[in-house]
């Protein structure tokens, strides 16, 4: 039985006490400066014990403590260091230095809306808060498969939707500057710049990469693998990333050409460096695609000054070589495949962060259907 009654605590305070049991039907307290207050929480409390929900604040841990409870799980699934690294970076510099102290139970829907709104405030951006988000969710979780929360308020607050016209379309270059790319490309990058454009690999997918995944004789491509950033092999980015995806002729010429002259290793990788090794994505960068937009005169050297007034020459690079994947999504959309199809060979794990990403281009291509349509039935009328 709930009850409320008045109290004097040794101190001479007056406060409003409630008893009630939870839902292990254990008897806990909790104080309240006024009776409504009170009545309000035992409301609460009532219906929340019924719905299998309520967490009284005694039996609840802080956010800080459920954090690290899941980093832990997350180490001892020996998950990849770059994601590892991520979640740390989340709960450090995001998470905990706000609502760390925040009792689990006291982690409400409003609350957490709350602290996402404070974090675009401060200057976050709106994907670095999705991020946040979707971390802060996975702690919450944690806790609650351990019983130490019976509901995940996370996971049910509103997600803010960024509008059209805040999602930046990607960076990618024009027709005319892939032509050049291409065109500028020493022989030896060929096989990797035309891998990139026409497959729409990850950079890590085209770093790990290896022999064993290319089929020369069907001309398909399989993505089973990747390399992060500390040249460690894992799995593809999701599920979805495991894919296959056909080679044009000219491809599969060119890379059976450099199959021949590519460096050996262990590793039998497709593009390695040149002892045969994992190639780090910046010597790609560095060495490879900077340099070739420069020859392509897609990217310009312009001339500045350091901080000792001496003339120096700074590379403004216009493209990542993330953009040669857009490239090849463009490419596939303009000759009509459908969106499922651009998922799968993209490797998305769902249809949403398809169109999220080109929709534009879908959008593009239906309009052009829509006005050759009208053009045919004026004609053939």
């Amino acid at each position: 039985m709930a009850t409320i009654r008045k109290r004097t605590l040794p101190s001479g305070r007056m406060c409003w006490q409630v008893d009630y049991k939870d839902g292990g039907d254990r008897r806990r307290h909790k104080q309240f400066d006024t009776k409504r207050a009170a009545d309000a929480f035992l409301v609460k409390a009532r219906g929340e014990v019924v719905a299998g929900i309520h967490t009284a604040d005694s039996a609840s841990i802080t956010v800080r403590e459920a954090a690290d409870l899941w980093l832990a799980r997350c180490e001892r699934n020996q998950l990849e260091e770059t994601t590892l690294r991520s979640y740390r970076e989340h709960t450090c510099l995001h998470i905990v230095p706000r609502i760390g102290a925040v009792k689990l139970s006291r982690l409400t829907r409003p609350a957490v809306n709350a602290f996402m709104d404070q974090l675009l405030v401060d200057g976050r951006s709106a994907d670095m808060v999705r991020r946040v988000r979707g971390s802060l969710a996975a702690i919450v979780s944690e806790a609650q498969e351990r019983g130490l929360v019976a509901v995940n308020n996370v996971r049910q607050a509103r997600q803010r939707k960024r509008s059209r016209r805040e999602r930046p379309r990607p960076e990618m270059p024009s027709k005319a500057e892939l032509r050049a790319i291409i065109d500028a490309t020493p022989a030896r990058a060929r096989p990797f710049i035309l891998t990139a454009v026409f497959t729409g690999l990850r950079g890590s997918e085209l770093r790990g990469l290896k022999w064993e995944d290319v089929d020369l004789k069907t001309g398909e491509l399989h993505v089973r693998r990747r390399v992060d950033r500390y040249h460690r092999f894992g799995p593809p980015k999701s599920e979805a990333g495991t894919r296959d995806i056909p080679l044009s002729p000219a491809l599969v010429s060119t890379l059976r050409g450099w199959k021949l002259a590519c460096p050996k290793g262990k590793l039998d990788l497709v593009f390695p460096n040149g002892a045969g090794n994992v190639e780090s994505h910046m010597n790609l960068l560095h060495r490879m695609f900077w340099p070739v937009q420069i020859a392509a005169g897609v990217t310009m050297l312009r001339e500045t000054e350091d901080e000792y007034g001496k003339s120096i020459r700074v590379l403004d690079a216009k493209y990542s070589l993330h953009a040669l994947r857009h490239s090849a999504a463009a490419l596939w959309i303009e000759q009509r495949l459908g969106p499922k199809r651009i998922q799968t060979l993209m490797g998305h794990a769902s249809i949403a962060q398809t169109f999220d990403t080109y929709g534009y281009l879908f959008e593009a291509q239906e309009s052009v259907r829509d006005a050759m349509g009208e053009i045919e039935a004026r004609l053939l009328r």
